[in-house]
């Protein structure tokens, strides 16, 4: 998990500074004329990878934690790719506001620990992770709006989610196989951080890069769904290209 943690920042990070280095001087004058900073609003994209917290450290009662011990898969099979639409509008100097919607998904196979069929083939299940988040944030720009703009961030997120698990499951109690499906839907609220940095690589036009990470837990009704967890972490980290006009 910190492994792809790690190497999803450093390319976040890495796309962000490269297009500072590898801009020439000649245009970054002329974007200083005509700079992020003559345009208050901004509509844009954001394209890189979600990772869910690590199996140490994710809530209590977790259902993808909880199902470990019964199935053969890793948390880290769950690091996907997310992508979101954001609108940002410019408070001040150093202050912006941003409003965005974001979409991650993710289906990852697997089988019983110690079960098999009667055929000595596997008892597989599909299962599906999906979290869909609108978030709000205010945005710090220390040196303000320019050529090049660093920033850091907080925010709200509302997290719509879903949980699944499709496929062949063992009866506990006579250990006989059965097809079924199993979810949990539901959406919550938490908390948001970010940092980033940005440049202008033509008139009204800028990319980047964004590192966020986000905080909430959703509830399972164990009794209602038949899912081993009554929680579903949706924290993690997201490591983001980010690309923007500018208006």
């Amino acid at each position: 998990m910190l492994t792809g943690l790690r190497h999803g920042v450093r390319c976040a990070l890495a796309a962000a500074a490269l297009v500072v280095l590898l801009t020439p001087a000649s245009a970054f004058a002329q974007i200083t004329r005509v700079s992020s900073s003559d345009h208050r609003n901004a509509v844009g994209f954001t394209l890189g990878g979600f990772f869910p917290r690590g199996e140490d450290g994710r809530v209590d009662g977790d259902v993808i934690v909880r199902d470990l011990d019964d199935l053969v898969f890793e948390v880290n099979d769950f690091n996907g790719a997310s992508f979101s639409g954001e609108w940002l509008f410019r408070l001040s100097n150093y202050l912006e506001g941003g409003v965005g919607v974001g979409y991650y998904k993710r289906s990852v196979p697997s089988v019983y620990r110690g079960f098999v069929n009667v055929n000595n083939t596997e008892i597989e299940q599909d299962l599906k992770f999906r979290i869909s988040p609108v978030t709000a944030s205010i945005r710090f720009l220390p040196v303000g709006h320019g050529s090049v703009e660093p920033y850091v961030g907080i925010g709200v997120g509302i997290l719509n989610w879903r949980w699944s698990e499709t496929g062949d499951f063992v009866d506990s109690s006579d250990n006989s196989i059965f097809h079924n499906t199993y979810s949990a839907n539901g959406t919550s609220v938490g908390p948001v951080i970010l940092a980033g940095i940005r440049a202008p690589i033509a008139d009204a036009f800028d990319v980047g890069g964004e590192v966020q990470f986000q905080r909430a837990t959703g509830d399972i009704d164990k009794a209602e769904t038949g899912l081993l967890g009554d929680k579903i972490d949706l924290g993690g980290w997201h490591a983001l290209f980010t690309m923007h006009i500018r208006f």
